[in-house]
């Protein structure tokens, strides 16, 4: 219904746009007020007469929309590399000496971050030369700032692939992911609690969220997950193969596509 919706405002804001050009044309040329009248007329009665042009113009208005877009985060991705490749703060996972880096935004409790999961472990398995980024990005409420607050405290205390082990068992967790189930989750692990109560409340973890949401900000990120290869932002939960098939063409040629 809302995309519905969406169309329809286009289709209506398309008319109005149309119908203004026309107008402006005609004040532009040397007609009379009755000449501009039939004009407005003629494109009106064109539109009516033939809707599907506004189905066409419209799917060519959103791949321009989503052309511009992917520029746009291409030079954010550009700006941001440091911050998001090097970061001391993320959690680094896989090879991480890698020749090409995956950066994935997640949040405790996002659905589509749980199914992914897989495809990024898979990934991880199946190519020794791939460098894991991985960036807590909260935006799904309190509970999964809480939950961020602790893992990001909980890489104080664990290395690499166990430092992963307790990412894993965190977005395995059933039900609603908070602060006291990812500090159950350590307490598991065996770490040193009150030093991670501590931790959490530094100012170090409170400056790393920030800049994480800044960095998700910048780059245009409206969900999660959304992963990043290169220069190539992709939204949402897509599967192992176009994830593979990026890192391949990004190993190979520099780019997304090595067409």
């Amino acid at each position: 219904m809302r995309a519905s919706l969406l169309k329809l405002g286009q289709a209506v804001a398309l008319i109005g746009t149309l119908g203004f050009a026309s107008a402006a044309m005609a004040q532009n040329a040397t007609f009379t007020d009755q000449q501009k009248q039939a004009i407005g007329e003629i494109v009106k009665d064109y539109l009516l007469k033939n809707p599907e042009v506004l189905t066409e113009v419209i799917a060519e208005l959103e791949k321009r929309q989503a052309e511009a877009q992917q520029v746009a985060q291409a030079g954010a991705v550009k700006e941001t590399k440091q911050s998001l490749l090097n970061a001391a703060h993320s959690y680094v996972v896989g090879n991480p000496s890698g020749d090409v880096t995956l950066v994935e935004f997640f949040d405790y409790n996002c659905g589509y971050c749980k199914k992914a999961l897989s495809d990024v472990q898979t990934l991880m398995k199946s190519d020794p030369k791939l460098r894991v980024v991985l960036k807590d990005f909260p935006v799904l409420g309190p509970d999964s700032v809480e939950a961020s607050r602790v893992a990001l405290a909980v890489k104080n205390q664990l290395p690499g692939q166990k430092l992963f082990d307790y990412h894993v068992k965190v977005m395995d967790s059933r039900g609603r992911v908070n602060g006291e189930r990812a500090m159950a989750v350590a307490k598991e692990m065996g770490l040193d609690m009150a030093r991670l109560q501590k931790d959490m409340e530094s100012p170090e973890i409170r400056n790393a969220l920030q800049e994480n949401m800044a960095l998700g900000d910048k780059l245009s990120l409206t969900g999660t997950p959304a992963f990043i290869v290169g220069e190539t932002v992709i939204p949402g939960a897509v599967g192992l193969d176009p994830l593979k098939q990026l890192v391949d063409s990004v190993r190979q040629c520099g780019k997304a596509s090595c067409g």
